[in-house]
C-alpha cells in the first residue's frame, strides 16, 4: 500500500528531529564549539513554529501519511488546536535551550548538566519532536511512540544534573514512566480489540459502541489509558513523582516537564476523547465521565491543598501544576469538540504563565539547584521583589495572577472561564460547583506568593550573569502581557 507524505505538513515534527542530529553531528566535528548548538536549534525551533503558525490559521489541518483507497486515512492531521499546541511546544523548548544553553555565553560558566550543550540540546530537541507529533497523531502507532518520545529525553535531562536529588528524581521518573507505558501499551490493545482497527477513525469506534460486549472493552481501554495518561499529567492519584522530580531536576528541565510534557500529554488525551466524542455523548457514557470528573476535581482540591504549605517555589510549582491539570481535564468531561479546544487553551494559557514564573525563580536562586548549602530555595527569598526589581516582580506577579485566574491575568480568568463553559450544564453542574471551590483555593495560594513579593523585604535578586533567561524572560514576558491584552489570540 503507498503513503503519500507531506513533508511541508510534517515540519514541526521533523525540524526538532533533524535539528537535534544535527546538534551531533557538530559536537563530533568540534567539541568545543558552543553556540552553534544553540543556533542550530533555535533555527529548526524557529522552522517548527513557522509550519505549526501557518496550520493554526487553516481552515483545514495539514495532513500527511495519508493512505490510498480504499482506506484513505490520513495518519497524521494537524488542525487549529494541534498547530497551537505544536506552537506552545516548540517555543517552550526555544525558552529551555536558552536557559540551559544560552546562560553560559560569554559568562565562562560551566554547564548545568553534564554531557555538556549538545547532549542537553539533542534531549530537548528530541522530546519536543515527540510532542508535536502525538498531538497530530491519528494512529495508535505514533501516537504511543511521540508519547514515550516526549517522555524519556526528559528522564535522561533530569538524570544529568547529577546531585543526589536529581538522581532520585530521575529515578522516580523513570519507575513511573515504565508504569505508564505498561497502562498505555494495554489501553492501546484493548482499543485495536474493541475497534478492530488501529487508528482513531470514527467509523471502528461508532460500531463497537453499537454492541455492548465491545463498548464493555472499548469503555475499559480508555480508563486504561486515561490512567496511563494521568501519570504524565500528574493527576491526582498519580502524581507522587511530580514534586520529587520537579524539586530535583535543575530549573529548565523543570520547566520542560512542566510545557513540553504536559503539552504531549494533553495533546494524547485530546486524541482519545475527541474520538469518543464523535460517537457518544456524556449522559451515555457515565463510566468515562465520572473518571474524568473525579481525576480533575480531586487534582484540583488536593493539589491547591499542599501547595498553601510548600515554602520552595519550586515545590510550590510543582503542586500548583498537579492543581491545573486538574483544570486541564475538567472542560474534557463534557465529551464535546467545545471542551477539547477549551482543554487545549486553558493548557496554553497555562504554558505561558507558568514559563515566567519558573524564569524569575532561576533567575532570582541563580543555576544551583536544591540541596545545595546556603542556596536553598525558599519563597521567602523574594520577598520585596516587586520593589527591589520591578520588572522581574511585576512579571512574576503577572503570572501568578493569572494562574490564579484574577485580573489583570486576563488570560488566566478567560482560561477558567472557557474550562467552565462546557460543564455548566444541568447533568454536570455538580462538577463545575466543585470546579469553583478548587479555584477559590488556587486564589489563596497564589496570592500568598503575592503577598510577599509585594511587601517590604531585601530579596536577593539576579546576581548572576544570564543572558539567556533574561531573553527567555523577555519572550515570555511579551507573550504573557500580549496574551493578557488580546486573550482572543488564544481563544478564538
Amino acid at each position: 500500500m503507498r503513503v503519500a507524505v507531506d513533508w511541508f505538513a510534517l515540519t514541526p515534527v521533523l525540524a526538532p528531529a533533524l535539528g537535534a542530529l544535527l546538534v551531533l553531528v557538530i559536537d563530533a566535528i568540534s567539541p568545543r564549539a558552543r553556540m552553534p548548538h544553540l543556533g542550530v536549534a533555535l533555527v529548526a525551533l524557529g522552522a517548527g513554529v513557522a509550519v505549526a503558525g501557518y496550520g493554526a490559521t487553516r481552515a483545514e489541518p495539514l495532513r500527511s501519511l495519508c493512505l490510498e483507497a480504499p482506506e484513505g486515512a490520513c495518519l497524521y492531521a494537524a488542525d487549529r488546536m494541534a498547530g497551537v499546541l505544536q506552537m506552545c511546544a516548540l517555543v517552550a523548548a526555544a525558552v529551555v535551550l536558552l536557559m540551559l544553553v544560552g546562560d553560559t555565553w560569554r559568562t565562562g560558566a560551566g554547564d548545568p548538566l553534564r554531557g555538556g550543550p549538545a547532549v542537553s540540546a539533542a534531549l530537548v530537541l528530541a522530546a519536543t519532536a515527540g510532542a508535536t507529533a502525538v498531538v497530530a497523531a491519528q494512529d495508535l502507532g505514533t501516537w504511543l511512540v511521540g508519547l514515550e518520545l516526549a517522555t524519556l529525553p526528559m528522564i535522561a535531562l533530569v538524570a544529568l544534573a547529577a546531585r543526589r536529588e536529581a538522581l532520585h528524581g530521575a529515578l522516580t521518573l523513570l519507575v513511573t514512566s515504565v508504569l505508564s507505558f505498561a497502562l498505555l501499551a494495554l489501553g492501546v490493545a484493548l482499543w485495536v480489540i474493541a475497534t478492530g482497527s488501529s487508528t482513531f477513525a470514527t467509523s471502528g469506534l461508532r460500531d463497537a459502541w453499537r454492541v455492548p460486549e465491545e463498548r464493555l472493552v472499548l469503555v475499559a481501554a480508555v480508563l486504561v489509558l486515561l490512567a496511563g495518561l494521568g501519570f504524565k499529567l500528574s493527576l491526582v492519584p498519580f502524581h507522587a513523582w511530580t514534586p520529587t522530580t520537579y524539586a530535583g531536576a535543575a530549573v529548565p528541565i523543570t520547566l520542560a516537564l512542566a510545557t513540553v510534557s504536559k503539552i504531549a500529554a494533553l495533546g494524547a488525551l485530546v486524541t482519545v476523547v475527541r474520538a469518543l466524542s464523535s460517537v457518544v455523548q456524556a449522559p451515555s457514557a457515565t463510566g468515562v465521565v465520572v473518571a474524568l470528573a473525579g481525576l480533575a476535581l480531586i487534582s484540583m482540591l488536593l493539589g491547591n491543598l499542599i501547595a498553601l504549605r510548600q515554602v520552595d517555589p519550586v515545590r510550590l510549582l510543582a503542586w500548583s501544576a498537579v492543581g491545573q491539570a486538574g483544570w486541564v481535564v475538567l472542560p474534557l468531561v463534557a465529551l464535546t469538540p467545545a471542551g477539547t479546544v477549551a482543554a487545549a487553551g486553558y493548557l496554553a494559557a497555562y504554558v505561558i504563565a507558568t514559563a515566567v514564573a519558573f524564569i524569575v525563580v532561576h533567575l532570582v536562586h541563580g543555576p544551583v539547584g536544591a540541596g545545595v548549602p546556603g542556596r536553598a530555595r525558599e519563597l521567602s527569598h523574594t520577598a520585596g521583589l516587586a520593589r527591589n526589581h520591578l520588572v522581574l516582580g511585576s512579571l512574576l506577579i503577572l503570572a501568578l495572577l493569572s494562574l490564579a485566574g484574577l485580573p489583570p491575568g486576563v488570560i488566566g480568568l478567560v482560561a477558567k472561564i472557557a474550562a467552565l463553559q462546557p460543564v455548566a450544564t444541568p447533568d454536570l453542574w455538580p462538577v463545575a460547583a466543585l470546579a469553583v471551590v478548587g479555584a477559590v483555593l488556587g486564589v489563596a495560594v497564589y496570592l500568598r506568593w503575592v503577598t510577599m513579593l509585594l511587601a517590604a523585604g531585601r530579596s536577593g535578586g539576579p546576581l548572576q550573569r544570564m543572558p539567556g533567561s533574561r531573553l527567555a524572560l523577555l519572550i515570555g514576558g511579551v507573550a504573557l502581557v500580549v496574551t493578557s491584552v488580546l486573550p482572543a489570540l488564544v481563544f478564538r
